[in-house]
């Protein structure tokens, strides 16, 4: 249980610009060292999490915790997952007006934004990789994306389409395009 706990915490504390950001250090722990889930488990977990509501990261700790160790487990790894942040955000708050203005201060979070991009971007190629997404495939992020970011649609909505159309698909259509 404290073993559960002590990943989760480092995964909360060591990893800045949240929960995608996050899949690496995920990934290396649960996948590569401690061996609680698969690769392609963890694909699912972050589909699932990202479906639910909640804090990603913590979706994802809490659906190992429960797999793991039941719900206490689930309990556990939420609670190591969290406790960093906010720990750290309470330190900040205690000392934040002091160097609200500082430059240096402005500067780091300038200089850490590209820093958090690499850290998103490289779950999402890796998890592309997974999902089978090809050339002929590609379109379907893309077309989610410019929905959610140029005209405003739900996020809530695309996850439903793409579950129905899933479905459609897997149900009725696979045998008809030769998959």
């Amino acid at each position: 249980m404290f073993e559960l706990f002590k990943t989760f915490f480092q995964i909360g504390f060591f990893t800045i610009g949240g929960g995608y950001a996050m899949i690496p250090l995920i990934e290396r722990k649960v996948v590569e060292e401690k061996a609680w889930v698969s690769e392609q488990e963890l694909l699912d977990l972050i589909a699932v999490a990202q479906s639910c509501p909640g804090i990603f990261a913590v979706n994802i700790s809490i659906f190992i915790g429960l797999k793991k160790l039941g719900n206490k487990g689930a309990f556990i790894s939420a609670i190591g997952t969290c406790l960093p942040s906010f720990l750290c955000i309470l330190a900040i708050a205690l000392v934040f007006q002091q160097f609200r203005e500082n430059v240096y201060v402005e500067h780091f979070f300038r200089g850490i934004r590209p820093a958090v991009v690499a850290l998103i971007a490289l779950p999402v190629f890796r998890m592309a990789k997974s999902a089978k997404i090809t050339r002929y495939n590609i379109w379907i992020p893309i077309v989610a994306a410019f929905l959610i970011w140029k005209l405003g649609v739900s996020p809530i909505f695309i996850v439903l389409a793409a579950g129905v159309s899933g479905y459609v698909y897997g149900k009725y259509l696979k045998e008809d395009f030769g998959s």
